[in-house]
């Protein structure tokens, strides 16, 4: 990667804050069109515990396009072909990736510090790419009306970035569209999750499962010699979890997962159990002149679906995609910032909408519903008719409007 340090001042075509899949994807597209990118993040690695892992087939998609597919699948990862769940005696498919249209038809689990370290291994092909670490962006420098560039701390001190575009890809805490004053809508959100990790056994189920009893709600990601585990847990909610006892927060899970059960003693102590606070949020307006926010800090997703990394990398595509050529040119404009909301708004509405649904009418009445209570009428109509199953594959593994690549290749043209 190209990594070197800050002068007093610098200046680029495109600077991009936050080093996520949004940040990273748009920014290697970038640079692999010729535009001069810097993209800062604040930490010192990729590596973080418990945050978005589920590659979707159109990514995949996305990837192979870009010529990269068979040297990513040789990185960590877990295939899965369907998603399903368990309620009682039902084993159930929900999802069933077999029949897209993709040369990839399953979702790939993998560390996102896998995937970002690829992006970053990758992006010395295109020299206009520079990546700085521990850069951690916490203003907007302004010309006028118009952003033009970011204040930057880094260990050598602080320092400033000017760019004809300002790129706020720093997630849904983003710095960037607070410091610019963004609207937000906030969309609400029931729940929360607690994240936590047990031993996997290897005569222990392959595929990543949700699984439903007497009003717990259980998900579990195969990482190959571990789970991923998430209980959903009503929104604010937490210290009444507590309460009740770490041993009765194992119990609930040797209940729901009892080949699990010689395991569930792992979790020692809550310091082992993490709280993701669910949000689901969009900006009204997601642009401002030299500045455009993408991915979780355009509008925050629910975990439902494992959606999130995949509409942000989606972001970044079409960004990619309508700004390369103005960027290059220097000559981009509001028009061009809007072209990107307009492009990516209705499938970020139509994923919301779904979430916020299932939130209310499956989550909810699932973490009130009595043990022993009848199986969802849903998920019985999956279990009896299975081509239901392509519906929530389709919605999941493609989405709405997936993006292709189209932003041009740097003296290809």
């Amino acid at each position: 990667m190209n990594q070197g340090g800050l002068g007093e001042a610098l200046s680029t075509s495109c600077c991009i804050a936050g080093g996520g899949p949004a940040g990273m994807m748009l920014g290697v597209l970038l640079a692999r069109a010729g535009i001069d990118v810097l993209v800062l993040e604040k930490h010192r690695d990729f590596i973080r515990d418990f945050r978005g892992d589920t590659i979707h087939p159109s990514t995949l998609e996305l990837i192979h396009e870009l010529g990269w597919l068979d040297e990513w699948l040789e990185l960590p990862h877990q295939k899965a072909p369907v998603l399903r769940t368990q309620t009682g005696e039902y084993d159930i498919v929900i999802s069933d990736f077999s029949h897209l249209p993709t040369r990839a038809k399953y979702i790939a689990f993998m560390p996102q510090w896998e995937f970002l370290s690829f992006l970053a291994r990758d992006a010395p092909a295109y020299p206009r790419f520079h990546l700085r670490m521990q850069a951690a962006v916490t203003d907007l420098v302004r010309d006028g009306d118009r952003v033009a560039g970011v204040r930057v701390e880094t260990p050598e001190g602080p320092r400033e970035v000017r760019a004809d575009l300002v790129v706020g890809a720093d997630g849904r805490s983003s710095t960037v569209r607070a410091a610019a004053g963004l609207a937000v809508e906030e969309l609400g959100a029931p729940i929360d999750v607690l994240w936590f990790r047990i031993p996997r056994d290897a005569g222990d189920p392959i595929d990543p499962m949700g699984r439903f009893e007497g009003g717990q709600i259980f998900v579990m990601i195969n990482r190959t010699n571990e789970w991923q585990c998430g209980r959903v847990i009503a929104k604010g909610t937490l210290e009444q979890v507590r309460a009740r006892g770490l041993p009765a927060f194992r119990e609930d899970l040797a209940r729901a997962a009892p080949f699990a059960a010689g395991r569930v003693d792992e979790i020692r102590t809550w310091d082992d159990v993490k709280l993701l606070t669910v949000r689901v949020d969009r900006l009204t307006r997601w642009y401002q002149g030299g500045l455009l926010c993408i991915g979780d800090a355009a509008h925050a997703m629910s975990p439902v679906g494992g959606v999130g990394i995949n509409l942000a990398i989606q972001d970044a595509v079409a960004a990619a995609n309508i700004l390369a050529k103005p960027l290059r040119d220097r000559a981009l404009t509001m028009a061009h910032l809007r072209r990107v909301q307009r492009r990516r708004e209705l499938p970020t509405r139509v994923i919301q909408r779904l979430q916020v649904m299932i939130h209310e009418r499956a989550l909810g009445p699932l973490l009130r519903r009595p043990p022993g209570a009848r199986v969802p009428i849903a998920l019985r109509l999956v279990r009896r008719f299975p081509i239901l199953r392509r519906v929530p594959a389709r919605l999941v593994g493609l989405g709405v409007r997936p993006e292709h690549v189209r932003s041009p290749l740097a003296g290809a043209e």
